[in-house]
């Protein structure tokens, strides 16, 4: 080797040894989870971790406190020093819907006043899919095989109390036609009976269900968000089929506790942005996750929830619905 390759491969390695030395010199950063390993929430946290671990020099850790809806990850967080060690990463249901449902003596935690956000991660369409047998294809389709077959008026859901639930009973008074949820431990048991006829439609996020239209098994009648989602372009919204319902995509975000240091926020806050915008990033989250890289800064996503807890409040009273504790 000669002398200036020689100079050059040991630069680089002293630079490596560098990063490396400081990375272990600095405390490592947790991500709180409120799921298990190998969820769309665990998946998302699992990708940042090592690629802002890069940008920010600095170990990221992955930490699973699955239970109670997301509840314990939050109050956790809660638990946790404002020293900018500690995040969490949890889906809009934490926020919002546990928010609506559960009292504060329940919950331990205010969401607007305990926590500070850094930015929306990802979001991704709600669908409705319908089995097969029912020869359903559009949403003025699936109407008028409501009104025909009032009996399988119902719909399954991953579990009673969240965003598909309440936007499948939303759905039911937009079309004209009562439906009632039906609901599983989880997508994979829902899509299970979904597709061998023992429910005849169900409200899931759209990822879960694409494979199997694909295939041609289900039918994909409409996503319930604005506009199209950049993951299901083909699909219409119930808008454009004529159909008032909008109750919006699902969305993860990322939190610090309360009073975390501003620069701090914003020091993960540029490298979260920096990060979703990678392209090996896009390509996990996109088509292996079938997750829209959607980063939004902490003030749109403040404004976020708080919309959304307006819009889902009156929207859950009018239902009755009471969770178990």
């Amino acid at each position: 080797m000669n002398r200036p390759a020689f100079v050059s491969v040991l630069m680089t390695a002293l630079m490596c040894a560098s990063m490396v030395a400081q990375a272990q010199s600095t405390p490592p950063i947790k991500i709180l989870v409120g799921f298990p390993p190998g969820g769309s929430t665990d998946t998302v946290a699992r990708v940042l971790a090592e690629k802002m671990s890069v940008v920010l020099k600095q170990t990221i850790i992955v930490d699973n406190k699955p239970g109670a809806g997301g509840r314990l990850a939050a109050q956790a967080l809660k638990a946790s020093a404002p020293d900018g060690l500690t995040y969490m990463i949890a889906p809009n249901a934490t926020p919002v819907f546990q928010t609506l449902l559960y009292p504060p003596d329940v919950l331990k935690y205010d969401m607007l006043q305990d926590f500070a956000p850094v930015g929306v991660v990802v979001s991704y369409p709600l669908a409705l899919a319908v089995g097969q047998h029912t020869g359903v294809k559009t949403a003025k389709d699936y109407q008028a095989w409501l009104k025909a077959n009032p009996k399988d008026a119902s719909f399954g859901t991953a579990g009673a109390g969240g965003h598909t639930h309440f936007t499948g009973l939303q759905l039911g008074k937009a079309l004209g036609v009562p439906l009632t949820a039906v609901p599983y431990r989880g997508n994979g048991p829902l899509v299970t009976d979904l597709l061998g006829g023992q429910v005849p439609a169900g409200v899931m996020t759209a990822g879960d269900i694409l494979p199997h239209q694909k295939s041609g098994k289900v039918a994909v009648v409409g996503v319930f968000g604005a506009q199209r989602s950049p993951l299901l372009p083909d699909v219409p919204t119930f808008k454009e089929q004529g159909f008032s319902i909008d109750t919006g995509d699902a969305w993860t975000g990322m939190w610090a506790p309360a009073k975390t240091p501003k620069a701090t926020l914003e020091r993960v806050q540029n490298a979260l942005k920096y990060t979703l915008a990678l392209p090996e990033v896009r390509e996990i989250l996109i088509h292996k996750a079938m997750l829209n890289p959607d980063f939004r800064s902490a003030e749109d996503m403040d404004k976020l929830q708080r919309a959304e807890l307006v819009y889902w409040r009156p929207v859950i009273q009018a239902t009755g619905f009471k969770p178990e504790q």
